[in-house]
């Protein structure tokens, strides 16, 4: 048995992404370098060859699988899957089917590669739906946010799923013990909302999970709950307003102590301020795992850069490691 066949094996989608394959090759030599993984780069197998060539690293433990077609943010998901049988995300999906590979990463069309999962790769017996999971930074460190885009039109036992899939993924990859579940709500009293949410508070009351009741947008920051559940509009409404208020607010700060005779004292405040962006960084996550599959696939931010992807791989041996399918199997 040779080392590919030994060690865990994440198969890395080299097409997707805004900066493929450049970033994609160099995620993955960075992450063969520092971890005990094997990476397949799928893909054109000229272009990747070529970024290839640049580094240093283990030949044994990168492998090009060769894959002409590359799947476009702006075609239909589901025609795409189905009739680019040889796109890099397809050939990816099916090698995880087929077990020659523990799980997928790809920066690819959002729409193309969450049709793809279900198609191809197949949810678990009695999960009702996959879930997008997101890590947000909070005050005390991050919380998990499910679902964050997948799932948009929702009912009360999808939410109480979850939630479930949720707190078996933070206490077993990120090592948080019993984390704490709550509910996004307009109001932190119990009848708040809607019927979705009415419905989903009672279930995720009578749960077997460390469930803490609503939760407001404006207190997620705070870091009050490890997990924090709602339907993928909602979840996704909250990414991307986040993302922006971050960005926006870094922004400003940098704006505004440059400027004037606050300069000099500015370039006392480099080191802070660069901890604070990295606080903020997507990138030290590395994407976002839809998890209730029967293997896991990472959704990589499509402006992914080079520390994403090796950090989307990270993420894929520590799930690996943590038994999370089975896990979730055992929790349902």
């Amino acid at each position: 048995m040779n080392e590919m066949e030994k060690e865990m094996v994440v198969a890395l989608d080299a097409m997707g992404g805004d900066f493929a394959p450049m970033e994609p090759v160099k995620g993955a030599v960075d992450a063969v370098n520092e971890m005990q993984v094997c990476v397949k780069l799928i893909g054109q197998e000229d272009r990747i060859r070529k970024e290839l060539e640049q580094y240093t690293y283990p030949q044994d433990r990168i492998e090009i699988v060769h894959a002409e077609e590359i799947i476009g943010t702006d075609e239909s998901p589901t025609m795409a899957i189905r009739r680019k049988k040889n796109s890099s995300m397809v050939v990816g999906m099916q090698m995880v089917k087929n077990g020659e590979a523990d799980a997928f990463v790809s920066a690819g069309s959002t729409g193309a590669l969450l049709t793809g999962s279900l198609l191809i790769v197949g949810r678990l017996p009695g999960v009702e739906r996959p879930v997008l999971g997101t890590c947000l930074p909070t005050k005390k460190g991050f919380t998990f946010l499910v679902d964050s885009g997948a799932n948009v039109d929702c009912k009360a036992k999808y939410l109480e799923q979850f939630g479930k899939m949720g707190s078996v993924y933070v206490e077993n990859v990120f090592g948080v013990k019993n984390p704490s579940v709550a509910l996004v709500n307009i109001g932190a009293e119990k009848e708040k909302g809607d019927t979705l949410t009415k419905e989903a508070y009672e279930l995720l009351e009578a749960s077997d999970l460390h469930f803490t009741g609503n939760i407001e947008p404006r207190n997620i920051p705070f870091g009050e709950a490890d997990v924090v559940v709602c339907d993928g509009f909602v979840g996704n409404t909250i990414l991307k307003f986040a993302e922006g208020l971050s960005k926006t607010i870094i922004d400003v700060i940098k704006t505004e102590i440059t400027k004037g005779w606050y300069q000099i004292p500015a370039a006392m405040l480099l080191t802070p301020f660069r901890n604070v962006k990295k606080y903020f960084d997507a990138d030290e996550v590395g994407g976002a795992p839809f998890i209730g599959l029967k293997a896991l696939v990472v959704k990589a931010h499509g402006s992914s850069n080079a520390k994403a992807f090796k950090n989307a791989i990270r993420q894929c041996v520590l799930f690996k490691q943590a038994d999370i399918v089975g896990k979730i199997q055992d929790k349902l």
